[in-house]
């Protein structure tokens, strides 16, 4: 499994979503994903969305997947 790979599913599994996907050994990765679907809804509920994208690839190919995920909005007012 790589990176732009992972990043790839997320974007189709989420329309309009933006990601950024790091990692180098082939199993353990980071990703910040910006999604318009996050808004009201609470961190671990945004991370279902984005594990959801993913299917069985959670736990099997990929091992660990660190996430922080943003609205639009917030993404903004960070800079």
């Amino acid at each position: 499994m790589d990176a732009a790979s992972i990043q790839a599913m997320i974007e189709t599994g989420l329309p309009g979503a933006k990601a950024s996907v790091q990692g180098d050994d082939g199993v353990h990765f980071e990703a910040e994903v910006v999604a318009e679907q996050f808004k009201g809804k609470l961190p671990l509920a945004r991370h279902r969305l984005v594990y959801a994208t993913l299917g069985d690839l959670m736990g099997g190919a990929i091992h660990a997947l660190a996430l922080k995920t943003l609205t639009p909005d917030e993404a903004a007012a960070r800079g």
